[in-house]
């Protein structure tokens, strides 16, 4: 990870799994990466479109703009199309197990495992946070349901192959801009690649949209914010009800689809959890958070709520009880 310095360097080999990325991607949603004109694996040396008059989601989101009614949206479809091509429903069986082979990668799914699945809930060197959280971290710590409810995400996380996944989908790796008077949104940087849970990913993109929404909440600046885990959830659904008919294996019903997209909602809420958890008192803060005149109030505010969504997501069955859960909060 690029925030860990020269103590934790970054292998040459991560760009071979950000080149594998968006191949797969190009195949499902080239709409939706930047276009790709080559990749050399011997020098490790990947060239891209150029997207200068693009900018960051989190920069922009930072100064004060929404998110408007197509990024989260379409977030959602480039998970649905990336994970329902990849998967058991998209993919003949022998050639996804040659396609899970040759994703493998042990090394970055260790540092998931380890920097948002468990040492944020212990004492560990990565670990910091702003001395107004001092009650909180020691209380999660000290917390035996939330460890246990981590612990189940984690071996989730270990040992769900479900598709290949982008593996860091938060708001700065997405550029988003226009081109031709059209709106554009570009999702970039996936070196985290790797095959597992599909919520993940989800997970991943919904943590970063509801810090900052308390980003947005305490400078008054709050627009559309409290929407986006809505607009994603349900652009991912209809794009994988969308591929459904096209499954590979038709012994799966449309009974199982609700099952298993219920199963998938309950996951993402659990990792969006943690990803919030890490960001303020773990490693790799937020700057939606950090760079506040006072951060402890929307820290606090989103500590509470990452806690929430790791014990309570079996029993928040939709985007309406996320809604009420944020606006409990004190």
């Amino acid at each position: 990870m690029r925030v860990a310095g020269p103590s934790w360097p970054m292998s040459p080999e991560r760009a071979d799994a950000e080149a594998r990325a968006y191949e797969q991607v190009a195949g499902v949603a080239p709409d939706k990466i930047p276009a790709i004109h080559g990749y050399d694996g011997e020098n490790h040396a990947l060239v891209m479109e150029d997207m200068s008059d693009l900018e960051v989601l989190r920069t922009v989101l930072n100064e004060g703009a929404a998110y408007g009614p197509d990024t989260s949206r379409r977030i959602g479809e480039f998970v649905a199309q990336l994970s329902f091509a990849t998967s058991g429903f998209g993919m003949p069986s022998a050639e996804r197990k040659a396609l899970i082979a040759a994703c493998v990668s042990p090394e970055l799914c260790k540092i998931t495992e380890d920097v948002v699945l468990s040492e944020p809930y212990i004492e560990h060197e990565h670990n910091h946070w702003h001395p107004g959280l001092d009650d909180l971290a020691a209380a999660f710590r000290a917390d035996p349901r939330l460890r246990t409810e981590v612990a189940d995400l984690r071996h989730v996380f270990m040992t769900s192959a479900q598709a290949p996944l982008h593996g860091d989908l938060h708001t700065g790796s997405v550029m988003v801009g226009e081109r031709d008077g059209a709106p554009v949104v570009r999702v970039f940087d996936p070196e985290f690649s790797f095959v597992g849970p599909i919520g993940f990913d989800l997970g991943l993109y919904w943590a970063n949209t509801l810090v900052s929404q308390e980003r947005a909440r305490a400078l008054g600046t709050l627009t559309d914010h409290g929407e986006q885990l809505r607009l994603s959830w349900e652009a991912f659904a209809a794009q994988f009800r969308r591929l459904w008919p096209t499954r590979v294996d038709t012994f799966f019903d449309d009974a199982y689809l609700d099952r298993f997209l219920d199963r998938v909602w309950a996951e993402s809420l659990g990792f969006a959890g943690t990803e919030i958890v890490r960001r303020v008192i773990g490693f790799a803060h937020l700057t939606d958070l950090t760079t506040l005149p006072d951060p402890v109030p929307a820290s606090r505010r989103a500590l509470l709520l990452g806690r929430e969504l790791i014990v309570r997501r079996a029993e928040l069955t939709g985007p309406d009880d996320v809604r009420a859960v944020v606006a409990s909060l004190s």
